[in-house]
């Protein structure tokens, strides 16, 4: 097998970059539907560590993990 060929089927970084979105997705749309958008709002943007805050941070990991799994390797 050529060291040119990488195979992404065995990638973990996209996986877990995958996961970690899907989970932070459900909570902020679980959220959503039992508060309303306008308290999800609210949530986010006060002083306090909210649920939907650490949702957020799992989705902007998550979306981190994805980028370093789609990088090139040499």
């Amino acid at each position: 097998m050529s060291h040119e060929y990488y195979r992404r089927g065995k990638n973990w970084f996209t996986v877990m970059g995958v996961l970690f979105c899907t989970i932070a997705g459900i909570v902020l749309i679980r959220q959503s539907l039992i508060w309303g958008l306008e308290f999800v709002e609210e949530f986010l943007f006060n002083a306090e560590i909210t649920n939907e805050k650490i949702s957020m941070v799992m989705l902007i990991f998550g979306v981190f993990m994805i980028v370093l799994g789609f990088r090139k390797h040499e």
